[in-house]
């Protein structure tokens, strides 16, 4: 299966560097840089197969980017992309949650419990993909942890790797999930 993730474009908190979370923030009036970069992926996702279904999250901020490329009749809303839980870290600076959790956000993510554990997370993405197995392709307008999420999974099977890398806001990934037992 394949699947294109675009996470969400950016939102005051993501300006401001505070967690958002499972918060409900609306996304920033797109600017000119950010269309162009709508603009070329846009034409990149014109370039691949129709996709099977185009999901979005609870969160409106996915509904709005999807709506902003072109995808707001499409759009299935699907509660297992919603954005990992940041807990009493929602709303406060990034930079917070890291001082508290150490090393163990990039070397053992699946240790961590914020305002869900972390493993929890990485059960949404699994049953995310078996959901859907049986289409060719997805199109995911989605969140960061829950993106790198998705990659640590078709990359090692597990979320242990997700935070070795940043998904920027609306940056476009492909993911290819090969038959590995799940």
């Amino acid at each position: 299966m394949r699947i294109v993730a675009i996470r969400h474009l950016p939102t005051l908190f993501n300006a401001e560097g505070l967690l958002q979370g499972r918060r409900d923030e609306p996304i920033l009036p797109p600017t000119a840089a950010m269309k162009r970069v709508i603009g070329a992926n846009r034409r990149r996702l014109l370039d691949m197969p129709v996709f099977d279904r185009v999901l979005v999250s609870r969160l409106r901020r996915t509904a709005m980017t999807a709506q902003a490329y072109g995808y707001s009749e499409q759009k299935e809303v699907e509660p297992l992309l919603d954005e990992l839980a940041f807990g009493h870290f929602e709303g406060r600076p990034r930079s917070e949650m890291l001082a508290e959790v150490g090393s163990r956000w990039i070397e053992a993510p699946q240790t961590l419990v914020l305002g869900e554990p972390m493993e929890q997370l990485g059960e949404r993405v699994r049953q995310l993909i078996l959901k859907y197995r049986g289409l060719d392709s997805l199109l995911i307008f989605g969140h960061g942890a829950w993106i790198r999420a998705l990659i640590a999974f078709a990359e090692h099977g597990g979320i242990e790797s997700m935070n070795r890398n940043e998904i920027a806001n609306n940056e476009l990934t492909c993911i290819t999930l090969g038959g590995a037992p799940l």
